[in-house]
């Protein structure tokens, strides 16, 4: 009775793992019983533990939004002619550049596996339980515009400025109207300005198209493209991805199930 009593005093203070746990021992004695009541405890509080640290990884990577949720570090192909850095992967993965406040710049043509690799670099962040966001550009841009609309655009600004990393996909994948421009910078500014300022960028553009692209009216460049380049360009790591051929076509995947997991 007394112990029944104790399984459903765990179970009602949310400790269901340890309730098993302390079931799972009850019920095979000799199975533990060359353990001392330290080591017993041990175990129990363990599974406790293992249990919440899943369910906040699973709830983060959720929170993330990643357009492809089951890309990891284990899954990148390191095909030669894509020449990708092994031993610089594994390094972004420990989640340094994030504890130092630096960007990653994810260049290559589409279908090149940028996104797979920034949503793989993103689950390495979660798995350091890390707040992640993942978001396509223009989606940023439609939420920016409606908070300026709305009169929420401080609250957005706010809510991007907290998460620890930040993934841009399809940067600058098309011209920005003036407007836009000045929200993105208010955006940038506010994540290089936070203690986590850490951002991923994947973009089809070379740095020097940028100013183009973020400033169309401007052939050389303007104070407000500078000031947006000068937030990131000086303080990102630039990663080429190359490879004569997609990795959709690599895997004989169609445009509509790109979300996949196809790299591997």
């Amino acid at each position: 009775m007394i112990r029944e009593s104790t399984l459903e005093t765990l179970k009602s203070m949310h400790c269901s793992a340890m309730a098993e746990e302390l079931k799972r021992q009850m019920e095979d004695p000799a199975a533990y019983s060359s353990l001392g009541f330290e080591e017993r405890l041990g175990l129990i509080i363990d599974a406790e533990w293992n249990r919440r640290q899943r369910n906040k990884l699973a709830r983060l990577i959720a929170k993330a939004h990643f357009s492809i949720p089951s890309a990891c570090i284990e899954g990148i192909e390191y095909i030669p002619d894509r020449k990708l850095d092994k031993a610089q992967i594994i390094r972004f993965s420990t989640c340094q550049y994030i504890n130092d406040n630096h960007h990653i710049i994810l260049k290559g043509a589409s279908g090149s596996g940028k996104t797979y690799l920034a949503c793989a670099l993103g689950n390495a962040a979660c798995r350091k339980y890390k707040n992640v966001i993942y978001i396509r550009m223009p989606e940023l841009l439609d939420e920016l515009s409606m908070g300026k609309a709305t009169g929420t655009f401080d609250k957005v600004i706010k809510a991007y400025r907290k998460v620890d990393l930040l993934i841009l996909d399809e940067w600058l994948i098309r011209c920005l109207t003036p407007q836009e421009t000045y929200n993105l910078l208010e955006i940038i500014e506010a994540r290089v300005n936070s203690p986590n300022g850490s951002m991923i960028f994947c973009t089809q553009y070379n740095n020097e198209e940028w100013y183009g692209r973020i400033d169309p009216e401007s052939d050389e460049g303007s104070p407000i493209s500078e000031a947006i380049m000068d937030r990131i360009i000086h303080n990102a790591y630039d990663v080429l991805i190359e490879g004569r051929i997609s990795m959709r076509k690599r895997h004989g995947l169609s445009a509509s199930q790109e979300g996949g997991a196809y790299e591997g």
